[in-house]
């Protein structure tokens, strides 16, 4: 029985219902993911706003980064999701409640950070719960097949918010996410998990060296700690910092590109960006083949190389076509070197400090993303959308490149690594091997 579900992940009915109400939850994300920056572009006009709110949110992100992967590594981690499910279907269906009686603009600036901190509190608790659904041997593809079925959503996705936005209002769009929230809610109560075995259980001895016994800032330390001491999470850690900085506000840019320096009306911009999403479901396919064949440091310096060059052409072309091919490009990208980041970091991390690890990665790569979003769209704003991609692609060619001096070049072979996460049970064993 153990060898039939190890092969197979459609035999595993968690991951199945796992992998259907998160494609409902990415479809109704998509929506926000437009209706948010074309609200405000309808509000206020300014791009600068647009790249304000981003950052506001990138912020609470980081925030919340500080205690998420505490959080769920000392609760019940179903439970989590749910509540951040919960909230964030709450806090998206005030705005349009809020919105049929006025039009206050510091309700986009309170609720939509706020839901980028359930956001995170999700993304990380997310990243925990997939070793704990599929077997060890199967993360990569499981991530795969999670990150082909948000492509899949958010092809279709982008389109129909700009169809909405442009018939009804971007508020009808975000209603339409705060009901696949509720959605995804209910649905998560039909999937179980495996318990995480905790390090008393294993090494009693070790007990009274826990980094449970540090409190919250122990804890967050714990899994920082982690990350430093890892020869190949440490570099890409600093290199993914250096990476959301420069893009982090691209969405934005891409957004006012098409709306105000081409005159396109908010069916294009959704056209463009369903466009786009084609490429992270092209990337779902190919990951898996390229890390077994490449391995996981030349995967991940050649799609981050791809997508710097992707992001400098956009400042070449005026053509919407165009635009949406490389953004498709860009997210193809972006989604093989994003897929082989987090199932390495699953890979190598034992499964009571996931939580914490990947907070604390997040966290700090996340750290510049609104200082980047801010900057990039003042830039944008101030020197012309072309001149800023050609910088913005420079930097990031230059971002993978610098991974070739690096620990990242030398990182394992995913089977190694699958190995390395059964046997590890202590953050230093898992260190050693990698």
């Amino acid at each position: 029985m153990g060898e039939t579900v190890a092969t197979s992940l459609w035999g595993n009915r968690d991951y199945r219902v796992f992998l259907v109400i998160q494609t409902l939850s990415a479809l109704g994300d998509s929506f926000s993911f437009v209706a948010i920056p074309l609200l405000v572009l309808h509000s206020t006009g300014s791009v600068v706003q647009m790249g304000l709110v981003t950052g506001l949110t990138g912020v609470a992100s980081i925030v919340t980064g500080l205690f998420a992967g505490v959080i769920a590594d000392r609760f019940d981690r179903r439970r989590l999701l749910m509540l951040a499910d919960v909230a964030r279907c709450l806090l998206y269906a005030l705005i349009p409640l809020v919105w049929v009686f006025a039009t206050p603009m510091w309700v986009i600036y309170t609720v939509v950070p706020l839901t980028g901190g359930f956001a995170m509190l999700f993304q990380v608790t997310y990243v925990t719960v997939v070793p704990a659904i599929v077997e060890p041997g199967q993360i990569i593809r499981a991530n795969a097949h999670l990150y082909g079925s948000y492509a899949v959503a958010t092809v279709g996705g982008p389109t129909l918010a700009g169809l909405v936005a442009a018939a009804f209002g971007p508020v009808a769009a975000i209603g339409i996410d705060a009901a696949t929230f509720a959605v995804s809610a209910a649905g998560l109560l039909l999937v179980r998990l495996r318990p995480t075995p905790r390090p008393a259980e294993k090494e009693g001895e070790e007990q009274e060296h826990s980094p449970e016994h540090g409190g919250v800032r122990g804890e967050f330390l714990a899994g920082f700690r982690f990350l430093w001491a890892h020869p190949v999470l440490r570099p890409l850690t600093v290199l993914l910092s250096l990476f959301i900085f420069l893009t982090h506000g691209m969405t934005d840019v891409i957004i006012f590109r098409i709306k105000e320096d081409l005159g396109h009306g908010d069916g294009t911009v959704g056209y463009v960006l369903s466009a786009g999403t084609i490429g992270t479901f092209v990337a779902s396919f190919l990951v898996a083949r390229l890390r077994k064949g490449l391995g996981f440091g030349a995967s991940w310096i050649g799609s981050v190389t791809l997508a710097g060059v992707a992001v400098g052409c956009l400042g070449l072309t005026g053509s919407v076509p165009v635009i949406g091919a490389l953004s498709a490009t860009m997210l193809l990208a972006t989604g093989v070197a994003g897929i082989c980041s987090m199932s390495l970091r699953q890979e190598v991390t034992p499964g009571h400090l996931l939580g914490r690890v990947t907070a604390a990665f997040w966290t700090t790569h996340y750290s510049l993303g609104p200082l980047g979003a801010a900057a990039v769209t003042a830039a944008a704003a101030g020197f012309g959308v072309a001149k800023v991609c050609l910088a913005v692609g420079a930097g990031v060619v230059c971002v993978a490149l610098s991974g070739t001096l690096t620990g990242i070049v030398r990182a394992e072979p995913p089977e190694a690594s699958s190995r390395t996460a059964t046997a590890s049970s202590t953050p230093e064993s898992a260190t050693e091997s990698a």
